[in-house]
């Protein structure tokens, strides 16, 4: 497995070493592994969760909301990448304006438009993508909940966390020519429904068939649980129904 002290991490980054040991004593990003001389390295995946965290910073989040943003079930890093990809070209072709307009000056021309140095596009992107963000991942009493115990987990916990997640949802894959409402499927709804009160926020009846409309509804969340398997999240999304509906 190819992985990165934290030296070269920073240099690869331009993030300080001081920045990167900030990240993992508050629980934003864990290095990967910890060698027995207590140095730490990471691996792609925490270099993945880095590159987010850079993004949101662009965007001027506060580190304890992006960290409880990123740390929540309904994550979904690639809708959150595709926003920023979004904002990211609207910034370029600010720049590409200011570009022409600065080789039109250098060739003579008296052009005193500023309509180049508008940031009224990306600034109105920025705040819309911020809203959405901090609406789906953030604001509610069950974010700040999540939050609370995402601050004690360590690099190991989440691995083991998220493992168990797949575990649930894999199982959910295998049973999708099955009936939703039958034992199998309702015991691991049960099984889901524990694992996000044990691991993030009091997961009421409420809340559960909420998600359940979700994985349903959302596409991104649609796609999400499709792939552990073709149809896994509108099985999910019936089995909830019959196990809030009992």
């Amino acid at each position: 497995m190819e992985k990165y002290s934290v030296s070269e991490v920073a240099k690869l980054t331009g993030i300080s070493v001081r920045t990167l040991h900030y990240y993992d004593e508050i629980g934003l990003l864990k290095p990967s592994e910890l060698s027995e001389s207590r140095y730490r390295y990471y691996d792609r995946e925490a270099l993945a969760e880095l590159q987010q965290i850079l993004f949101y910073r662009e965007l001027d989040f506060p580190l304890r909301e992006i960290r409880g943003m990123m740390q929540s079930p309904g994550y979904d890093r690639r809708e959150a990448l595709r926003n920023h990809r979004e904002l990211l070209k609207l910034k370029r072709e600010r720049l590409d304006r200011l570009i022409g307009l600065a080789d039109d000056t250098l060739k003579g021309e008296k052009d005193m438009s500023f309509e180049a140095f508008d940031v009224t596009a990306v600034e109105t992107a920025r705040k819309q993508f911020a809203e959405e963000t901090k609406s789906r991942w953030g604001n509610t009493p069950a974010y700040v909940e999540s939050e609370r115990r995402a601050g004690g987990y360590s690099k190991e916990d989440w691995t083991g966390i998220q493992a168990e997640m797949d575990g649930i949802f894999r199982s959910f894959a295998a049973l999708v020519r099955k009936n939703p409402a039958s034992p199998e499927a309702q015991e691991l709804v049960r099984r889901w429904q524990a694992h996000i009160t044990a691991h993030y926020y009091d997961c009421t009846e409420e809340i559960i068939a909420g998600l359940g409309e979700m994985y349903l509804c959302d596409e991104r969340f649609q796609k999400n649980l499709d792939q552990y398997g073709e149809g896994t999240a509108a099985f999910v999304s019936e089995a909830i129904r019959y196990y809030c509906g009992k």
